[in-house]
């Protein structure tokens, strides 16, 4: 059933895919998305990130990225504003992300941090076939991201 209603949009994206990735459910995660679903991460300056679901020259893995994440974090979302154009199968929300570094995850070191997401969606009937991410470390020093993938830094070895 194609996401045109508002109200299914919300339940969607808060209850069915946030919430499986604040359960850390990557199945359930993966299942909110085409087949050939694409991801493109954009944080500052820093180079834009590319993930598929199928590998395309150029991207890296999108379940990849999801095992990193809840490999490494444990992850909160809230305070969710919607944008939507149920017509058009598209939407977009401004919201809060938590990350609770695991205690034995790579950067268990690093304390939580705070950042400010804004995603746009297209949705190809009931799952997302593109995203887009933008986000603000609101929490960080040096405004380093997140650490995926994993890279050094000048200012900060291995993340």
């Amino acid at each position: 059933m194609p996401l045109t209603d508002r109200e299914a949009v919300i339940k969607f994206v808060e209850h069915t895919y946030f919430g499986s990735v604040q359960r850390q459910d990557i199945a359930a995660v993966m299942d909110c998305f085409t087949a050939t679903a694409t991801v493109i991460i954009r944080h500052g300056d820093n180079p834009v990130r590319q993930f598929s679901k199928v590998k395309q020259a150029g991207t890296d893995n999108l379940q990849d990225f999801y095992a990193h994440l809840c490999g490494n974090y444990a992850a909160w979302f809230g305070d969710f504003q919607h944008y939507i154009d149920g017509g058009a199968q598209r939407s977009a929300c401004y919201f809060t992300v938590q990350l609770t570094p695991k205690p034995d995850g790579l950067y268990a070191a690093a304390g939580r941090q705070t950042l400010q997401n804004c995603n746009f969606f297209d949705y190809d009937g009931d799952r997302i076939r593109h995203m887009i991410i933008y986000y603000s470390n609101t929490g960080s020093v040096d405004g380093t991201p997140t650490g995926y993938p994993q890279q050094a830094s000048p200012s900060r070895e291995g993340v």
